[in-house]
């Protein structure tokens, strides 16, 4: 499914109005009419029910005043409260607005603050709260009368439904422009918002709902939607004449002597994903100890600093290896130690195979993002938000403040892939295309679990011989499924990266077996009307 930004879906009404006579007002209707339907099939006896809808003077607040409409259809108390001017009402709200007056359906104004009593007292005997206060346009903080209105909604126990997005989202970042709803379902229209996606405001959505709302099909399928929900690919089967070799063979340049268990994660996350042969370069005196946790991994033991991490002098001999090898996995706990950074650096410039680069890879980089750019071999970069930021020069509150805007932008700066950890993560390519990862959960936010991470997409680079930007958006999928499947047997709180290593080949099991049904449900996280 793809994702619109708040730009491109005003573009899509448009279009459907202008080219394809599909007007305004029946646009709203249908809005109204899958918003009402979400309630119909949440609530189910709407007879008697005491309903409050909380417009806004814009199109959101007339898709509040369709469902209020529907509601009173259905023999629900309605009571409307407007915040905006009914005056300010376009030609598109103000029919629906003139049809609730006429069937008598209570309207109370909220002109000022002391109004908002009004608004309490009736939140107090609630039994569901409508929010059509702002949409996807809001551009600035919420204040006065509009901020302690959501206040207020956000204190009532009734259940809230949001249209579009819960007022106070920003549609493209999913920030909180001051203060937000905190609704319990959100129908969004047309097209899944980056805001309906990205934390918080994917928190703050509650249940995410879909309605096309009679858009024709073209219009989902334009070339210039280049945001999308990551597409679950089929994975081919194990061919019956398989061997080690036939699986993948994966360098991975990792670990240090204070540094053994991202090495471990990583060679191991590989294997688990299917891989044949994981060889492991690593200082010579971390080897044992990796080893005798993780012995099926082919070991390269490496010279070592006096700090017990890579030393320059292994460069040549780490190239030659890379040469048979399906890809080249650079960093995981390799360490900040200057002769090592300086390594990796040289090792990102000249490996010629498919390159990943994680953890303290990622720093090296800083100031040298240009040599990947100049890479013929594709290149996974798997940035966490504060690796991002150094990356980039900027704040890890300017990454977070835009996700969507960072990774594009690195992707296409550096000419790589990016995958931009974190919820929902990002993985965005250097044609400008993005896609929102929707596996995973907060119990993944566990020290070794991006090392998995980098083991997992690997897999799917040697052993599944997915192209790299496939392979990086699908081992991001199985990894964060491989989390789901553990979270179910130890729950989220405690998860640590074995537990998520442990979980990948059912995970990858589990996704042959349920690929169809978990493409059709959007991995159960939106459900499309």
């Amino acid at each position: 499914m793809k994702v619109a930004t708040v730009a491109q879906m005003r573009t899509l009404d448009h279009t459907a109005i202008t080219r394809y006579g599909i007007s305004g007002p029946i646009l709203m209707e249908n809005a109204g009419e899958a918003a009402y339907y979400v309630m119909l099939q949440t609530l189910e006896d709407l007879a008697g029910l005491n309903a409050v809808v909380v417009c806004g003077s814009g199109h959101n607040g007339g898709d509040g005043l369709v469902v209020a409409r529907k509601l009173h259809a259905m023999a629900a108390r309605v009571q409307v409260f407007c915040l905006g001017k009914p005056e300010k009402f376009d030609e598109t709200v103000r029919p629906f607005y003139e049809m609730v007056q006429r069937l008598e359906i209570p309207v109370t104004l909220l002109p000022d603050e002391a109004s908002l009593a009004a608004l309490a007292q009736a939140l107090d005997h609630a039994d569901a709260v409508v929010d059509a206060i702002f949409g996807t346009g809001l551009s600035r903080p919420v204040g006065g009368r509009y901020a302690r209105a959501i206040e207020l909604i956000n204190t009532c126990p009734a259940p809230v439904f949001s249209i579009d997005i819960p007022s106070g989202i920003h549609g493209d970042t999913g920030q909180v422009m001051g203060v937000a709803i905190r609704a319990d379902a959100t129908i969004t229209f047309g097209l899944p918002k980056p805001g309906n996606l990205i934390y918080p405001g994917y928190e703050y959505g509650g249940e995410l709902y879909v309605s096309h709302i009679s858009f024709p099909p073209a219009l989902y399928q334009r070339e210039d939607l280049h945001l999308a929900v990551s597409p679950l690919e089929p994975l081919p089967p194990r061919p019956g004449d398989a061997h080690k070799g036939s699986v993948g063979k994966v360098l991975f340049v990792a670990g240090a002597a204070r540094y053994l268990g991202a090495p471990y994660f990583a060679a191991m996350g590989f294997l688990r994903a299917g891989g044949g042969l994981a060889y492991l370069a690593t200082p010579e005196t971390a080897a044992p100890f990796i080893a005798a946790r993780g012995n099926e991994i082919v070991f390269l033991p490496q010279k070592a600093t006096a700090a017990g991490t890579l030393a320059l002098s292994n460069l040549d001999g780490i190239l030659a290896a890379s040469q048979e090898m399906a890809m080249v996995c650079l960093g995981s706990g390799v360490s900040l130690e200057e002769e090592t950074q300086t390594l990796v650096r040289e090792l990102a410039r000249r490996v010629e195979k498919p390159l990943l680069v994680d953890g303290d890879g990622l720093t090296a980089l800083v100031g040298h993002a240009d040599w990947i750019a100049q890479r013929a071999a594709p290149t996974i970069l798997t940035p966490h938000p504060g690796e991002m930021a150094r990356l980039l020069g900027v704040s890890v509150r300017e990454v977070q403040g835009d996700r969507v805007a960072a990774a594009l932008q690195a992707a296409q700066q550096w000419q790589a892939t990016v995958v931009l950890k974190g919820p929902h993560t990002l993985i965005a390519h250097p044609d400008g295309r993005a896609y929102f990862n929707m596996s995973g959960n907060p119990g993944m936010a566990t020290a070794g679990s991006g090392d998995v991470l980098t083991g997992v997409i690997a897999g799917m680079v040697g052993a599944m011989h997915l192209d790299v930007p496939a392979a990086a958006r699908m081992g991001v999928f199985i990894h964060g499924l491989a989390g789901d499947l553990a979270a179910l047997e130890v729950g989220e709180d405690g998860l640590v990266a074995g537990d998520i290593l442990a979980a990948v080949p059912q995970a990858i099991q589990f996704y042959r077996e349920e690929q169809p049904t978990l493409a059709k449900t959007i991995y159960g996280k939106i459900t499309v009307l």
